[in-house]
């Protein structure tokens, strides 16, 4: 069986415990042959269970602040150092929304903490990729990948603050993508995710919901944190070496999906 990221290397944004979208993407990539490092915040490292598992897989962890560009400038070197050369592929999967997860309404939102969420969740991706530009740490047709959602193009009641930050986050990634492709062949794309059960997503009160109302939407059912993991892998292989500044869907269908007969059930009983 070939394994399509064989020799490649990788660094890995935002991993938490073994639910997260992007530990999943990590054991899926090692899977197909690459080497990895894991980076998270040294809050999140003492919080979740990564250390535990890089541990187990015997991956370096290296604490990183990705909102700091001298943290992301070591990061690069340490990851390079310990990897024998340039990252070939990289996945944001960082995010947060404080108004989000003290359920704050998103006309009184707190100013201090949206500012906070945009920093977080999508300006991290422009201090990223701007750094590895300036030091060349990413391989000439290397690939980059950053987690979004469909909130970013259409209201969803109680995403708040977050859906603004992903809306920026695929800006950021066309915008840096044309910018790095024409320089160095690297390619930046999204995969806008289904709603999927982690302790990132439990932030959001209504996830419950949702995912069940999406599941019901989607033709193929909702998109498990395994498939994210196939696709995000498919984005970092040379298969897909043309695709850039793209947001790839993995839903079921979702986004494309009006409505279904399991819908129509939910609501026929509503009155005018």
């Amino acid at each position: 069986m070939v394994e399509i990221l064989e020799g490649k290397r990788g660094l890995i944004f935002g991993a938490l415990d073994e639910r997260s979208l992007a530990w999943h993407v990590a054991e899926r990539c090692m899977s197909e042959g690459a080497r990895i490092v894991l980076t998270n915040t040294s809050t999140a490292i003492k919080l979740g269970t990564i250390s535990e598992l890089s541990a187990s897989r015997g991956v370096e962890l290296i604490a990183c602040d990705a909102t700091n560009p001298a943290d992301i400038e070591s990061l690069f070197s340490r990851a390079q150092e310990i990897l024998g050369g340039k990252i070939d592929f990289l996945l944001h999967a960082v995010a947060q929304s404080t108004n989000l997860r003290r359920h704050k309404s998103y006309e009184q939102a707190n100013y201090t903490y949206f500012q906070q969420t945009i920093d977080v969740s999508a300006l991290s991706l422009h201090k990223i990729l701007r750094t590895a530009m300036e030091q060349d740490a990413i391989s000439e047709g290397g690939s980059v990948v950053a987690l979004s959602y469909i909130a970013s193009e259409r209201y969803l009641c109680g995403y708040n603050d977050m859906a603004d930050a992903k809306a920026m986050l695929e800006s950021i990634a066309r915008q840096m993508g044309a910018l790095y492709g024409r320089k160095r062949g690297v390619r930046v794309n999204i995969v806008s995710q289904s709603p999927t059960p982690t302790k990132a997503g439990g932030g959001w009160e209504k996830i419950d919901y949702f995912y069940r109302y999406a599941n019901h939407l989607s033709p193929l059912g909702n998109a498990d944190a395994d498939d994210c993991a196939g696709t995000c892998v498919a984005l970092f292989s040379d298969l897909m070496r043309k695709v850039t500044m793209q947001t790839i869907y993995s839903d079921g269908g979702f986004g494309r999906t009006m409505l279904t007969p399991e819908v129509m059930e939910d609501i026929r009983d509503i009155k005018e």
